[in-house]
């Protein structure tokens, strides 16, 4: 398997379909551990931390990645980081936790439809990249 890096790098910027509409559609497994009408929430198969979750929009509407956020965006934007903070209390996140949101390949993002990282369940480290 390419490292993240190397998958950002190969990854081509698309409104097209993308892996997580396949896991919004049920039409790939994965481990659920949220889910409303507007917000899926799943454990990261590749972890990088204890707790590793991966917060999505269900509507891309656009929003392949932050840096083409326009001001339509700006509810789900909130409520996705408002769920992270839901998912991290409902996880015993309690000692705290990072959110991460990769943009473009040199933010090593690797699918293009926006996402969040929820990490913890460690000490986290600064710089992070």
């Amino acid at each position: 398997m390419a490292s993240e890096k190397e998958a950002a790098l190969a990854a081509v910027p698309s409104d097209s379909p993308t892996i997580f509409d396949k896991i919004i559609n049920k039409e790939i497994p994965s481990k659920v551990v949220y889910e409303d009408d507007k917000v899926l929430a799943f454990r990261d198969i590749a972890p990088q931390a204890p707790t590793h979750i991966v917060l999505i929009p269900k509507v891309k509407d656009g929003l392949t990645g932050l840096s083409k956020a326009e001001e339509r965006h700006c509810e789900i934007l909130g409520l996705l980081l408002y769920t992270a903070k839901l998912v991290a209390k409902q996880e015993g996140l309690d000692d705290g936790f990072r959110v991460v949101i990769n943009d473009g390949p040199n933010g090593c993002q690797s699918v293009y439809h926006l996402h969040l990282h929820l990490l913890g369940g460690r000490q986290m480290n600064w710089p992070p990249g």
